[in-house]
């Protein structure tokens, strides 16, 4: 298999530590202990409080932009940040929150996300919590001090300066008391919606949600734990401000789950504490920018190469090398667009031997060759670990002891192939480097990275220890040692960033141009946690989830700062999946910033089986789909090239492009600002209730107006199978490119394979007739403008789309004339309702009456 069932490593996990679990140092011993007695008592309620409600301020207590983000101090040390003069959030005095034990024992596992359970267990002996009796409020050069009285000798100060990207905050607590947590709890808009905090599988929108910020053991999953594999503390709120914190320690989100008007941050800062907890407070117009002052913060993503965006195509378990060759010559012969594959494990002598199997791939440099000519880029799974029990990797394990390459203390591994590669000792990170150079070399331009989650934090209340060459310690390598992990490969890219597919991620993990992949969902139309049964097998499972959580993921990501993202099209776990998931599957991923496709039976739309019910209409709808992904390149990566203006991820949840609607569906999202994508992933529907938002919409394979409403009101739409729900808003642009593209990379077969290397051709333009206008990457400009006598369209071309446009326009019906720079046209047509003007290369003005 690809990919080894994780619930059984977290089993062992928890069966090497569960010992620990009651006795550990300093521990709270006996039932009360365990389940809420006074060692564990739970946070205090959360007193409502008036979001910005005015206060004494003293003007000199005032901090930022009067006209953009500032933060002003009321006398009583309540803080309000403000977005010109609208507030956004609030800090009231007793929004500071500080945990006390009775000593900070350097073996508890201080977790947060425990202490935030509506009965807290694995506390520290002697826990309390202190929140101000009084706050004083001073100005200092460059900022502002606070000092919270927090009782019996204890104090904190709090720091606030200006930056670039808002205010930049630094709690610390003075004194001796042994401060274990801290923690903020702002007062929010009771109504509006939260959005980031990296990768979720329930619900686009977490009122109402604990979030943890690193792995939990959840026993009631299938995959036995909370699939936190990319948390990211950073939160934003719809009525526009933003939170985050800047901590690789254990932490948790309490989002509105107390009282409506109060969200909570709290980390478990155990021996760090003296050191501070830092925060960043981000305040904007709208909720959709407020991504560019977290990137500004913590790096700017670093783009994949244009290929890198799909369609990849992959199978769990490739035979042997004339399956991939035949793969690669399916794939061209049957009209299938696609960009790149990638070869899963195993296909090399043993994991992380660094070389392929001579048995599978007698001549691997001539297979790579291969799908290069035919215009594929070439990838490959893998990890971080030697392999420490295989006969192929025996010398590099040698080496790897003898040089002191592994952490110089481990806590229990859960793989089947040992200790990972320590990445913080600079010469193992270069000898690691070097290794994945052979490939490099290769031309492997790619690499999905799975597995090395061990370092976690631990379970109950018991550490899991590890400890690196640098000194650091599980307490933040749980998070940090991806960040190396994705760096050592990305560093051996392309130039033009190649493609890195990851299953974690954390904070700043973007500047390494990652894209995530949400790991082993269900290949079925599951939601999360819900009870399901393997019709095939006869078991019945509580569902990690399938499309609907795949969707939900990718929307959570991109406002947390992870802009690419690319589920397993079809699902992996209980596979194979029906026709009807795989459509829906592929219909949705046409529109995601990635498409990729593959499942752990080896699924491919051109093989059909009696166990996955594909059929001729599959591998046509596939056909469609695929290239319909291909087509809309330009318009993903114009997006792409946009991060670094705006911020705007590709992918944007119903919710935060429309925040004055008050809807968050979980499955209606805007791929850029004018597509509404509304995929189907209930099991027999045909019909999708949509919300059209205020104006004018166009569906984007019939034509049909539908008029959007001030509420956003629900409209139900046909949707058979085989048709996405799919709508430009009035002014829209899109543009596509020709038809019969095959691919974005090179090949040397130009005749059979249609590439945008060899020729970028003639540009489409997708449009719905009205006001709007769209600069593409290149520089090309175009604009339209509906007016009373008619409508008006201009482009100039840029450095790459110079080869003239077919213009594509709902909405404008038979006209009565048409003229292409003030001459009349009569090359233009209306096929099936939409208006086809193809027009030359050069700068054009095209006028409709």
């Amino acid at each position: 298999m690809g990919r080894l069932t994780r619930a059984g490593l977290w089993g062992a996990l928890l069966g090497a530590l569960a010992g620990g679990c009651d006795d550990g140092p300093g521990a709270a011993t006996g039932d009360a202990a365990l389940d809420g007695g006074p060692a564990d008592r739970a946070p205090p309620d959360l007193a409502p409080a008036d979001l910005g409600a005015d206060a004494a301020v003293d003007p000199a207590a005032r901090l930022g932009d009067p006209a953009g983000v500032n933060l002003q101090a009321a006398a009583d040390g309540t803080l309000t940040l403000r977005w010109a003069g609208e507030a956004r959030l609030t800090l009231p005095p007793d929004g500071w929150r500080v945990g006390v034990a009775d000593a900070v024992e350097p073996t508890f596992h201080y977790n947060p996300w425990q202490a935030l359970q509506p009965e807290p267990r694995y506390q520290p002996r002697g826990l309390t919590w202190r929140t101000p009796r009084t706050v004083q409020v001073a100005t200092e050069a460059g900022g502002l001090r606070l000092t919270l009285d927090l009782g019996d000798e204890l104090t904190a100060t709090v720091t606030l300066t200006v930056d670039a990207a808002g205010i930049a905050g630094h709690l610390v607590p003075t004194g001796d008391a042994a401060v274990v947590y801290l923690g903020l709890r702002p007062t929010v808009d009771p109504a509006e919606g939260f959005y980031g905090l990296g990768e979720v599988f329930d619900h686009v929108n977490h009122r109402g949600q604990l979030r943890a910020m690193q792995l939990e053991v959840d026993l009631s999953l299938e995959s036995a734990n909370n699939e936190a594999n990319v948390p990211v503390p950073f939160l934003i709120g719809t009525t526009g401000w933003g939170l985050f914190v800047a901590s690789n320690l254990p932490g948790a989100f309490a989002v509105a789950t107390a009282a409506a008007d109060r969200v909570e941050a709290l980390f478990g800062t155990g021996e760090f504490s003296p050191e501070g907890l830092r925060f960043h407070l981000f305040a904007a117009a709208h909720p959709l920018d407020l991504v560019k002052p977290y990137y500004q913060t913590t790096g700017f993503p670093r783009l994949p190469a244009p290929w890198a965006l799909g369609p990849w195509v992959w199978r769990d378990e490739n035979e042997d090398q004339a399956q991939v060759l035949g793969d690669l010559d399916a794939m061209r012969d049957l009209d299938l667009a696609t960009t790149g594959i990638w070869i899963d494990r195993p296909y090399a002598s043993g994991v992380s031997s660094f070389d392929f199997d001579p048995g599978m791939f007698p001549d691997p440099q001539a297979m790579i060759d291969r799908a290069r000519a035919l215009g594929f880029r070439f990838g490959l799974w893998h990890t971080s670990y030697v392999g420490e029990g295989q006969a192929a990797t025996a010398a590099l394990h040698a080496e790897a002891e003898a040089s002191g390459y592994y952490p110089p203390q481990v806590g229990p591994i859960v793989n089947n192939w040992g200790r990972p590669v320590d990445l913080t000792n600079p010469a193992a990170y270069a000898w690691w480097q070097g290794l994945v150079g052979r490939y490099a070399a290769m031309g492997v331009e790619g690499y999905k990275l799975d597995y090395v989650q061990d370092i976690v934090l631990g379970v109950g209340r018991v550490r899991n220890p590890w400890r690196f060459h640098d000194g650091t310690t599980e307490r933040t390598r749980h998070q940090t040692y991806q960040g190396l992990y994705h760096q050592v490969f990305a560093e051996t890219l392309p130039a033009d960033g190649g493609f890195l597919l990851t299953r974690t991620g954390l904070a700043g993990d973007q500047v390494n141009g990652v894209i995530i992949w949400p790991g082993d969902l269900d290949a079925t139309l599951a939601r999360r946690g819900t009870e399901q049964t393997d019709a095939r097998r006869g078991e019945t499972y509580t569902a990690t989830g399938g499309l609907p959580a795949s969707l939900v993921a990718g929307l959570s990501l991109g406002p947390s700062g992870f802009p690419f993202y690319g589920s397993d099209t079809g699902g992996y776990r209980h596979c194979p999946p029906d026709k009807e998931t795989f459509v829906r599957w592929f219909e949705q991923t046409a529109l995601s910033s990635v498409m990729q496709v593959g499942t752990s039976c080896n699924d491919v739309a051109w093989e059909p089986t009696e166990a996955n019910g594909f059929d001729a209409e599959v591998l046509d709808l596939y056909r469609t789909y695929a290239r319909l992904h291909l087509r809309l390149w330009p318009l993903a990566w114009t997006l792409a090239h946009g991060l670094a203006q705006t911020g705007r991820p590709l992918m944007r949840p119903f919710g935060l492009q429309h925040p004055e609607l008050g809807q968050h569906p979980d499955a209606v999202y805007f791929f850029g600002d004018d597509l509404l994508v509304a995929p189907v992933v209930d099991r027999g529907a045909r019909i999708k209730a949509v919300p059209f938002p205020p104006g004018r919409w166009f569906d984007w394979w019939t034509g049909e107006a539908r008029e959007g409403t001030p509420g956003g009101a629900l409209i139900q739409v046909d949707a058979p199978l085989g048709t996405l729900p799919l709508f430009l808003r009035a002014g829209g642009i899109v543009p596509l490119l020709r038809p019969t593209i095959d691919t974005l990379a090179p090949t040397t077969e130009p005749e059979r394979v249609d590439s945008f290397a060899t020729a970028a051709g003639t540009l489409h333009l997708r449009l719905a007739a009205g006001d709007g206008a769209l600069t593409l990457y290149d520089g090309t400009a175009i604009t339209q403008a509906q007016g009373a006598d008619g409508w008006t369209l201009t482009v100039t071309p840029g450095e790459v789309f110079t080869q003239g446009v077919v213009v594509e326009a709902w909405g404008l019906g038979a006209p009565a004339q048409v003229t292409v720079d003030g001459q009349p046209s009569d090359a233009w047509q209306v096929v099936e309702g939409r208006f086809e003007l193809p027009l030359p290369a050069g700068s054009h003005t095209v006028e409709v009456r």
